[in-house]
């Protein structure tokens, strides 16, 4: 009687997290799988840590793509998802962009076409409110100094792009755009008196 050789176990795959093998899936299906990469067991697995990975993208039914439904995708903050930002650097960027924000849309109301509209009624035109949150952004721009920082301070305060889209942008490395950043934010806090400048 022979006896068969006993082959020793494969070593099992350990269970995904919750919900990272529907994310990995959509990924996969809608093109966006620069945020996978293959773990050891040969499985496709977001690449921990990124920004990227970072984002939720849900499915629903209404609409017409690959995966049978409209992907959206919520984004991080940048200023949030920037982990080595200081909490000074964050709330300058947030300061800024609520000037822009203001300075764009405060006092803009939707108006009826039937309405009338008398051109020269006192009070009317852009509210104070407007013109100074305009001000004091342009202001602050001012104090950014060189259009390279200013423009990547722009890029992810007032438009909420990933410092990895402003770098592709600029076709620079990430790390020199966040360094732009950094440098541009400290200036704000310092225009801002929210700390010291450099003698």
């Amino acid at each position: 009687m022979s006896k068969k050789a006993i082959k020793p176990a494969k070593p099992q795959a350990p269970k995904l997290p919750k919900g990272e093998a529907e994310q990995v899936r959509i990924r996969r299906e809608v093109g966006h799988d620069f945020a996978l990469k293959d773990d050891a067991f040969g499985r496709k697995r977001l690449n921990a840590g990124t920004l990227e990975a970072r984002r939720v993208y849900e499915v629903s039914n209404d609409g017409f793509t690959a995966t049978g439904g409209v992907v959206r995708v919520r984004n991080v903050d940048p200023l949030i998802g920037i982990t080595s930002l200081s909490r000074l650097q964050r709330e300058a960027g947030l300061r800024y962009r609520e000037d822009f924000r203001a300075s764009q849309q405060a006092g803009i109301k939707p108006m009826s076409l039937t309405e009338r509209v008398d051109g020269g009624r006192h009070g009317g035109g852009i509210a104070d409110s407007v013109l100074n949150a305009g001000r004091a952004h342009a202001t602050a721009t001012r104090a950014l100094g060189h259009w390279d920082v200013a423009g990547v301070v722009q890029k992810v305060c007032c438009l909420e792009q990933p410092i990895k889209t402003v770098a592709e942008q600029s076709g620079e490395g990430r790390d020199v755009a966040t360094k732009l950043l950094k440098v541009g934010l400290d200036l704000l806090a310092v225009h801002y008196g929210m700390m010291m400048g450099r003698r």
